[in-house]
């Protein structure tokens, strides 16, 4: 009987074990996106974007990068295309053995490998060529993911397919705002896995 109790016990406390990780909620003007965030595997990165997350910094931000096929990134602008300022930069996880797949969130960032601040990016394909690779220079470094979709998959991919233009000198904005209207961090979720697609080409790059 104690053996059952003890079983009992383990696989109700499964569930929750799995849904420990922080879960941040997307609301845009495409509909909602929740993300499941990987504290353990990328500490500074998640602990970075909770940061921006709990002052409210994503609220009225655009994607304001969205290449078909490949990324779409935000966290950086606002619809008027103002930049807003950002805290210092962070440390590059990309070493963490994640992998940038259909579906992930990483950090954007400048060339230099530990430039990353508050811009993000969903990857819309498996994007392994944005993956650690060694430590030569900024491109073979990579781009650190710290999360994954959970829930709103198809609303990312929708964002991913809006007509884009050139804008105050940058290429692939999105001709009418995608709208971060808030971002928010909630309680556990049942977990989805995110769709698959086919291969990309360009690296994401803060604007």
């Amino acid at each position: 009987m104690k053996k059952f109790l003890f079983s009992l016990a383990l696989t109700l406390l499964a569930p929750l074990a799995l849904a420990a990780n922080p879960m941040v909620r997307f609301s845009t003007n495409q509909g909602e996106i929740d993300v499941e965030l990987y504290p353990e595997k990328a500490p500074l990165s998640v602990e970075n974007f909770l940061k921006y997350v709990k002052k409210g910094h994503y609220n009225g931000t655009i994607f304001h990068r969205v290449i078909p096929g490949f990324v779409a990134q935000a966290g950086g602008f606002t619809a008027d295309m103002q930049e807003k300022p950002t805290d210092k930069t962070i440390q590059n996880e990309a070493k963490n053995g994640l992998s940038n797949l259909t579906g992930t969130l990483a950090m954007a960032r400048m060339g230099a490998p530990h430039s990353a601040s508050a811009q993000f990016y969903f990857n819309l394909n498996d994007n392994a060529a944005l993956d650690f690779r060694s430590e030569s220079n900024g491109r073979e470094w990579g781009y650190a993911v710290f999360g994954k979709v959970v829930k709103g998959m198809d609303v990312v991919q929708k964002i991913g397919t809006v007509p884009t233009s050139t804008l105050n000198g940058m290429r692939d904005v999105p001709s009418q705002p995608v709208v971060i209207k808030s971002a928010k961090q909630i309680p556990e979720m049942k977990i989805a896995a995110p769709a698959a697609a086919t291969t990309p080409a360009v690296e994401p790059a803060k604007q």
